[in-house]
């Protein structure tokens, strides 16, 4: 999505490699594949590369005719000599003319028949002489397509589902943007995979919530699950604009000129107030999950502040509960690819991936451990399942403390109250950073020094009991593993890397179409603390997660907030911190007033997922066992699908 938190900022366009010089290189690790795995045999500069215009059936730009939407295609030739059908690799995009994809922002180009020339990222180079067909789709509204983007909507779903409706030999689809002349797809088995970065995996992941036949597996890379949650969080705003601004960002000149009326109902639909509405109800996924049919291999960034975790967990969840086979990478970045942050184990992992999900090779992915965890930069480990079997949320308690707002957190019930002002110019990593401090914006409980590592797996939440002196009200609710350590810089313009000037080769390349791409590093900082997860509400909605109401200055409230999935170990000798307090500059919009809030410590408490339950919380900080009972297992813990055969527990 395009960056618009305190914590990104626009990259500058890179200058294009001189791909003519590198038209035979492959990637580094195709000289070693291994048996059973799709070979680099046929031609990239050869390989057929037309374009199609596939009718999706609506008339969204209201111009009395039905949209048609531009589709990219890059194929291998032999296959198609031979009467053999291969399967596709998609990535369905709204960014390929206005701003560009991956960290070097490229672009579509065109040879002067309108065949494609570059395709941006690496896929078709790598995939296309592997036996796979690449196809590159301009939605509603952008670059070539008919239409207009509705951010989410039916519109940019229905865009590339009639795509893999077309693949499957359901849909028209034509040679010409306004001809008769129809394309058929015969050249293809139908077998779809959808991959994609922040918009474009949101449309793989609302593509597979229709349920359509065909599509086989999607890959979404910071993607978003549920749109309100993307500009809301329990009525709280997390940005200052709605979805209007990112349709007018990505639209075609002409579809600007054609859509006044679309761009009136994401006005309309999206209130200020962050009450929930039948706009946000078609572009909420989670709801459909149910649907799915597609294996999931979602990767994310937990610092993510543009797409943020809650889109992981609460997807994750839904695929769990409706048996989806599932595959997970969790880093320490923001919003960026794997290919940016894990580049030779990401390109072998997708090809595995792709050629067991898409060509139907037994190469043993599906038996590997479900979950790769950044714990360190560059440093990694594996779970077996994710959660990890044997997670259960553990009740924390928050209690006063021997001076204002500086707490205890553990297991025992509190009393009391502690007091805040809400101070919209101050942030998590200031009151993070003040944890010790008492300080009138926030209140912070912390546990005793660890005597043992503790794993926290999964999403939480925070229950708060709180009294305001005005009638609005947002609430802020921040875990914190306070102690040393060395992560990835997030809060950088990189997101936690480093772009370099040398590049690396992955598939073959054309004089038009560069396989080289910059490397990237590691952009670290020393830190004193961690923000470990962070979850964000309005008051006002205490009484409902879909409508606020104003508050009754000096009246208790109770409301409990959702914290962001995450996977974290808080390492001996740290102390896990809990922090409540108001506006999260630069991560939500304070209220219309500045409220004094009275927590209730009694009626306040956080469900916190641990490897290990209460128990482990109990030995690492006291260093015995609780007696308080463990809860339940948490959703996503096992996979009904796969638990038979993949060993629990975790490593």
């Amino acid at each position: 999505m395009p960056k618009r938190t305190r914590f990104t900022t626009w990259r500058p366009l890179a200058t294009a490699a001189t791909a003519a010089l590198m038209a035979t290189l492959l990637t580094p690790v195709a000289a070693e594949a291994a048996p059973g795995e799709s070979q680099p045999v046929h031609s990239y500069e050869n390989a057929i590369r037309e374009a199609v215009w596939v009718d999706t059936g609506l008339d969204g730009d209201r111009d009395g005719k039905a949209d048609r939407v531009a589709v990219d295609i890059v194929r291998p030739r032999e296959p198609a000599r031979q009467g053999r059908k291969v399967p596709v690799i998609m990535d369905a995009s709204p960014y390929y003319s206005c701003c560009g994809r991956g960290n070097e922002s490229q672009k579509k180009t065109y040879d002067a028949n309108g065949a494609v020339t570059r395709m941006p990222l690496y896929y078709d180079n790598y995939f296309v002489p592997r036996g796979y067909a690449f196809v590159g789709v301009d939605l509603a509204g952008t670059n070539r397509s008919d239409g207009c983007v509705d951010v989410g909507g039916r519109s940019d779903i229905q865009s590339a589902k009639a795509v893999v409706d077309w693949l499957n030999g359901r849909a028209k689809a034509y040679t010409t943007r306004t001809g008769t002349t129809h394309a058929k797809a015969a050249w293809t088995n139908g077998r779809t995979g959808m991959i994609g970065k922040s918009w474009d995996g949101t449309i793989a992941n609302g593509v597979a919530a229709t349920g359509v036949e065909g599509l086989k597996t999607i890959v979404p890379i910071s993607a978003i699950s549920s749109w309100y949650d993307y500009y809301f969080q329990q009525g709280a705003p997390l940005y200052d604009s709605g979805p209007e601004w990112l349709s007018d960002y990505v639209n075609s000149p002409d579809a600007r000129a054609k859509c006044a009326a679309v761009q009136q109902k994401l006005v309309d639909g999206a209130p200020r107030t962050g009450d929930w509405t039948p706009l946000w109800t078609e572009r909420d996924y989670v709801r459909a999950a149910r649907k799915v049919k597609a294996s999931v291999f979602l990767v994310h960034g937990m610092q993510d502040l543009n797409v943020r975790m809650k889109h992981v967990g609460q997807w994750w969840d839904a695929l769990a509960k409706n048996g989806v086979e599932r595959k997970i990478w969790l880093s320490q970045t923001g919003h960026v690819d794997p290919f940016d942050f894990r580049r030779a184990e990401w390109v072998d992992t997708l090809h595995r991936w792709f050629d067991h999900e898409l060509m139907g090779y037994d190469n043993g992915i599906d038996r590997e451990p479900v979950a790769d965890i950044e714990r360190a930069p560059d440093q990694w480990t594996t779970s077996k399942t994710w959660p990890p079997s044997g997670t259960r949320a553990a009740t924390l308690r928050p209690g006063r403390g021997t001076q204002a707002g500086v707490g205890t957190l553990g297991l025992h019930r509190g009393h009391g109250t502690e007091t805040f002002t809400d101070d919209p110019q101050l942030s998590e990593t200031d009151w993070a950073a003040q944890i010790d401090e008492s300080t009138p914006a926030k209140a912070g409980f912390v546990t005793r020094p660890l005597t043992r590592d503790l794993r926290l797996s999964g999403s939480s939440e925070v229950t708060v009991t709180a009294t305001p002196s005005t009638p609005t009200a947002h609430l802020s609710a921040v875990l914190v593993d306070i102690g040393p350590a060395t992560i990835r810089d997030y809060a950088d313009a990189g997101e936690g890397i480093t772009t370099l000037t040398d590049r690396t080769c992955w598939g073959a390349s054309t004089a038009g179409d560069s396989s080289c791409f910059k490397e990237t590093k590691a952009k670290t900082a020393d830190v004193g603390y961690t923000i470990v997860s962070r979850g964000w509400a309005d008051l006002g909605n205490h009484a409902s997660g879909l409508t606020g109401a104003p508050l009754t200055p000096g009246k208790r409230y109770t409301i409990t907030l959702d914290l962001a999935a995450t996977d974290h170990v808080v390492p001996e000798g740290h102390r896990l911190a809990l922090i409540v307090a108001g506006t999260d500059k630069g991560l939500i919009d304070p209220p219309a007033d500045t409220p004094e809030l009275s927590v209730d410590l009694s009626r306040t408490s956080a469900r916190v997922p641990f490897v290990g339950g209460a128990t482990a919380f109990a030995r690492a900080t006291t260093g015995a066992a609780s007696a308080t009972p463990d809860a339940t297992l948490l959703d996503g813990v096992r996979d009904p699908r796969t638990a038979h055969r993949v060993p629990e527990g975790s490593q």
